[in-house]
């Protein structure tokens, strides 16, 4: 009798598992089905063919891209990066997000852009692209995700904001506000100085000039996700500097905890700020009260919170000065130059020494007072570093000549 009942339980968990991986192979066909439909819809590049599906949302689809011929010395893109794509006529975000990631150049902490370009899908339709840097080891949400409940190690706490605060210093002083800071829109680099992962900000389709005129401040119009809503946004529609650091501030008490820092059922509660756990050390516990004061006043700057206790000796063994990164030129118009690089890589053969990056020539672009950025002046003036002896204001721009000899003949 007992013979005759295991076999029959093990003919039902036969079933189970044969219909389980049916489930799963049919689920899996579906899903490569999708992915070479959403390909075929948007087209290749001339330099570049599409990979597969990575990230959906409103603003369109998020691509692998691979270089066609990625050994070539003539090519100025890395061989493997995200396409962001969708159809032109509901391109807007993602050609906002353009602009703004070319007046952010130069720094190692923000998401670089390589260019953009037009490409034709299988019905005809017109199909905008832009070419980003690609975040191979996923998102800071997977990466929290996968942390458990517990968050992760106060010690890869303090790198990945550290590097974030660069990246938000840099958006700040260049004038612009995020509007959407959160774990999806922070993509976890390779890094080649130490084999692991560096955080950078990405998905600046919703940033915003800071510092709106009065006509453009009278239109109430909350960028973003709700549940990181400064209680400033909330009630008088303001988003300026100080919202980016609120939601900065919930993003790290996320790493910590491994949780939102608010109950998704309620969402963002207008009436108090995000607990903070006690469990978290006195110097974590006073950076998160810096950035989620109620008050945006009271709320420290990207800069200040830099020189935090909390942060003290993380990263010293890197290069400090995000600065002194290569500068890119403005965002390429694909369309308008790789006709001429594909016609040279076609006399190129594939062996070919690796790429090396096109250098551009072209400066910085500047911001007029105005535009510059949302601090006070007081907040501008305590910071400075010391050049020759000399005090100077960190936004202080300075020119220096450059004297060369050209040979005769030349």
């Amino acid at each position: 009798m007992d013979s005759v009942l295991k076999k029959g339980n093990e003919k039902k968990r036969s079933l189970i598992s044969s219909e389980s991986w049916v489930v799963n192979d049919e689920g899996k066909r579906r899903k490569q089905e999708h992915e070479v439909l959403e390909q075929s819809k948007y087209g290749d590049g001339m330099a570049w063919f599409r990979g597969c599906l990575i990230g959906k949302g409103c603003f369109g689809s998020v691509f692998l891209a691979n270089l066609k011929k990625p050994k070539s010395r003539y090519s100025s893109y890395p061989p493997i990066m995200a396409v962001k794509s969708a159809e032109v006529s509901v391109s807007s975000s993602i050609q906002n997000e353009r602009e703004v990631v070319n007046n952010l150049r130069g720094c190692r902490n923000v998401i670089r852009c390589f260019g953009e370009e037009i490409t034709t899908g299988e019905n005809g339709q017109m199909v905008y692209n832009l070419l980003l840097e690609y975040g191979s080891g996923g998102t800071l949400a997977d990466l929290i995700k996968k942390s458990g409940p517990n968050g992760l190690l106060e010690s890869d706490v303090k790198r990945h904001t550290r590097s974030i605060l660069h990246g938000l210093r840099h958006i700040h002083h260049n004038g612009y506000v995020h509007c959407d800071l959160k774990p999806e829109n922070i993509l976890l680099v390779g890094s080649s100085s130490n084999g692991g992962f560096m955080a950078k900000i990405g998905d600046l389709g919703l940033a915003k000039k800071a510092k709106q005129s009065k006509k453009s401040k009278l239109v109430r119009y909350q960028r973003g996700t709700p549940i990181y809503f400064s209680p400033e946004l909330q009630t008088d529609g303001v988003q300026e500097a100080p919202s980016d650091i609120w939601a900065f501030g919930c993003i790290v008490l996320e790493m910590f905890t491994g949780k939102p820092p608010w109950n998704s059922k309620t969402e963002n509660n207008n009436e108090e700020s995000p607990s903070i756990p006690i469990s978290i050390s006195r110097e974590g516990r006073s950076f998160l009260k810096s950035c989620l004061s109620r008050k945006a006043c009271f709320r420290w700057t990207a800069e200040m919170l830099l020189a935090h206790p909390f942060l003290e000796g993380v990263g010293d063994d890197e290069e400090e000065d995000d600065d002194k990164v290569e500068e890119l030129g403005e965002v390429l118009d694909i369309n308008a130059i790789c006709s001429s690089i594909i016609s040279e890589n076609d006399d190129v053969d594939d062996d070919d020494d690796e790429m090396s990056m096109l250098s551009f020539s072209d400066g910085l672009s500047y911001f007029s007072e105005d535009e510059l950025h949302c601090w006070s002046e007081e907040d501008v003036s305590c910071f400075s570093v010391e050049e020759n002896g000399t005090t100077v204001p960190l936004n202080e721009v300075h020119q220096y000549p450059i004297t060369f000899t050209i040979s005769s003949g030349v």
